[in-house]
């Protein structure tokens, strides 16, 4: 058995822990506003910027924390990298939440609930594993499902794509829709970073 030398200090997991669960919370505030009236999904949107201040806030100690530590839990770029692929997650989320709102989209395709739902079972998914990183067991089910959803995601939006480019007459629209569908398209390559960080973190660990 490998003896290990982990720190005691379980800051870094915890902070890790703290940003995966704002990931579901902004996901699972997505598929409200899917079908949300637009009032509705205006304070959706104010309270998907709350989550959104609350995973940055997060990220930026985690940071802090890195800079502080002499003797991190595993390798310091790492973490870096991890935090950084959270962040990203959530910064996609927002920026497509916010889109729905400011180009005033009406009723969006229902394909998007298909994007939407590979955003939250892929954060919950990161939720999950996230505690898990203190021990570093049973991670690899989360990376290879993760990586099975991003494939599922890249098929729905490129069907969704051809669904737009089919449907939509209107050039104005079809733009705004682009560009969200391309934004919950770039959450869930987000997604995939975060579970290939905790892989390329096991493998080292093992």
């Amino acid at each position: 058995m490998r003896l290990r030398l982990t720190p005691r200090d379980t800051t870094f997991f915890d902070l890790f822990a703290a940003s995966a669960q704002h990931l579901v919370t902004g996901s699972n505030l997505l598929g409200e506003m899917l079908g949300a009236s637009s009032a509705a999904r205006k304070e959706l949107n104010k309270r998907m910027s709350e989550a959104e201040h609350l995973a940055d806030e997060a990220t930026h100690q985690i940071m802090r924390r890195l800079n502080q530590t002499f003797v991190t839990p595993f390798d310091r770029d790492d973490i870096y990298m991890l935090a950084s692929a959270l962040d990203d997650c959530m910064d996609f989320m927002d920026e497509a939440a916010d889109l729905m709102v400011l180009y005033k989209i009406g009723e969006l395709p229902p394909r998007v609930a298909d994007q939407v739902q590979v955003l939250q079972r892929a954060a919950e998914l990161t939720a999950e594993a996230m505690p898990r990183l203190r021990s570093m067991d049973s991670l690899a089910e989360y990376w290879v499902e993760v990586n099975r959803l991003e494939n599922q995601a890249d098929k729905s939006y490129r069907k969704l794509l051809a669904q737009l480019f089919d449907e939509i007459s209107d050039p104005i629209l079809l733009l705004k829709l682009k560009e969200i569908v391309e934004k919950l398209e770039e959450a869930a390559d987000a997604f995939e970073k975060v579970a290939n960080a905790v892989e390329t973190i096991a493998l080292k660990e093992s």
